[in-house]
């Protein structure tokens, strides 16, 4: 049986931090409109990093594909194969492309696109973990 625990709980994680994010008072001090979008990116990398695990471990046990690959591109390429991503798979390697970016270098550029891009991660997420678990969202 797949434990989606991390994968669940990551998501919902970046999900209430990415609206504390949109929300967030003007008023308060520069370090936290620094610390806040740091910790949403924090949180998508991790998101990220839960997310493809275990979608490698359901293409394994409950698809029965062979021979998996041990790195997320090919791995998304493959779950599109699949019909396992609603969005198109150019998006879910754009997503990989900036956990790689924001991992190694998260310049103010690097930061500011890759959280105009966590919306449509956390959507596409929440749908993935529907089809994997069968379970509504919470």
């Amino acid at each position: 049986m797949i434990d989606y625990t991390k994968f669940r709980l990551s998501l919902k994680r970046l999900e209430e931090q990415y609206e504390n994010y949109r929300h967030l008072d003007p008023s308060l001090p520069r370090l936290t409109h620094e610390a806040v979008p740091e910790s949403v990116i924090q949180r998508f990398e991790t998101c990220f990093d839960s997310l493809w695990k275990v979608l490698k471990r359901y293409m394994a046990e409950e698809l029965g594909v062979p021979d998996l690959p041990n790195s997320p591109k090919p791995l998304l390429r493959l779950a599109n194969e699949n019909n396992l991503l609603t969005a198109p798979v150019e998006a879910w390697l754009d997503y990989a492309g900036h956990r790689v970016d924001t991992s190694h270098d998260c310049s103010v550029e690097k930061a500011a696109r890759c959280l105009e891009v966590i919306p449509g991660f956390i959507q596409g997420a929440i749908e993935l973990y529907q089809t994997m678990t069968g379970r509504s969202w919470e």
